[in-house]
């Protein structure tokens, strides 16, 4: 198994298309003034200001995939029939967890608290869409890596919590990417500390 990879410091722009549309705005359909337009500018970059986006991902040998199980090294196993379909032919994954840190977390609530929800809003859709964001960077890194070896990821990824792979799975990815070491703290309802802290699997294929 090869050792994990750590990003300190993911630079990417907002992803303003998905920004928009998460605030409910439909391009062509959706009216927005002036005003309005560079008053939620002015909160995206203050919410891109406050978000330190840090990752982390791992490759690991597929040692088997046998009805809903994906068996890895170390008696490490994935439990989920729909995984396991997305994964077939897959002879590696890779895991993926990314954070915005917690600076943002704190911008929302001081805006809660002080009755700006708006900006709340805005804070909250910034950091959602760029800790998302930042997973395709990290997909698009090992891309990277893999292209010389003539290997691709899969276009989709699957998380914790998300169809049959039960929400408890999020301990052992949280185990195996070390996220500790990138500020994230998981509880025991499996939930991640940042709140806007995420984690996925994909599988690597041959071309």
């Amino acid at each position: 198994m090869k050792p994990v990879l750590f990003f300190e410091s993911i630079s990417i722009p907002p992803p303003r298309k998905e920004i928009y549309k998460r605030l409910g705005f439909t391009k062509g359909v959706t009216e927005i003034s002036l005003p309005q337009k560079e008053e939620i500018e002015q909160y995206i970059l203050d919410a891109q200001s406050l978000i330190q986006l840090k990752g982390a991902g791992l490759r690991m040998p597929v040692q088997e995939i046998k009805d809903a199980q994906i068996i890895l090294a170390d008696d490490i196993i994935f439990e989920s029939l729909q995984l396991a379909r997305l994964l077939d032919n897959c002879r590696e994954i890779v895991l993926m967890g990314a954070t915005t840190g917690s600076d943002i977390m704190k911008g929302i609530e001081e805006d809660v608290a002080g009755n700006n929800l708006t900006r709340a809003l805005i804070f909250d859709a910034t950091a959602s869409e760029m800790v998302d964001a930042s997973l395709n960077w990290i997909m698009a890194y090992f891309n990277r890596i893999l292209r010389r070896e003539n290997r691709k990821l899969l276009k989709q990824r699957y998380s914790a919590g998300y169809g049959d792979l039960f929400l408890e799975t999020q301990k052992l990815i949280y185990r195996l990417l070390q996220l500790d070491r990138i500020g994230i703290q998981i509880t025991e309802t499996c939930m991640l500390i940042p709140e806007k802290s995420v984690t996925a699997i994909t599988g690597i294929r041959q071309e």
